[in-house]
């Protein structure tokens, strides 16, 4: 005698013969009865309880992903932001952001920035 378990209706234990067991292990078609008279078998692929838990792990694994593209983003923002400043800094300071090259007056000098910021980019500087 091997325990298929409880029953899904009383929660008693539940003892069937070892051919039985096996029987109803390999196919959903034979079935068995608890001491109580309530008919049972053994359900084949996925029961509730697995897909649930499977469908709980996927979405935390989903949780975690998005947290971890939202919290790059945060970082990838910051540096840009930094960046910015950085240049609105430097160029308020009057140094070319392209060549490093200081001017005393931006304004006047905005066709040589344009000309060295040009030169920079056709060679690849």
């Amino acid at each position: 005698m091997l325990n298929a378990g409880a029953c899904a209706t009383c929660k008693c234990a539940v003892w069937v013969p070892d051919e039985l067991y096996h029987a109803a292990k390999r196919s959903e078609k034979v079935g068995f009865f608890c001491a109580y008279g309530h008919s049972l078998c053994f359900p084949q692929g996925e029961t509730d309880e697995q897909k649930l838990r499977r469908e709980r792990d996927r979405l935390v694994q989903q949780a975690a992903r998005l947290e971890e593209e939202a919290s790059l983003a945060r970082v990838r923002a910051e540096k840009a932001e930094r960046a910015t400043k950085r240049l609105k800094k430097r160029t308020s300071a009057g140094t070319c952001p392209c060549c490093n090259r200081t001017f005393g007056n931006m304004d006047m000098n905005i066709l040589c920035i344009k000309k060295c910021c040009i030169e920079v980019v056709s060679f690849g500087i």
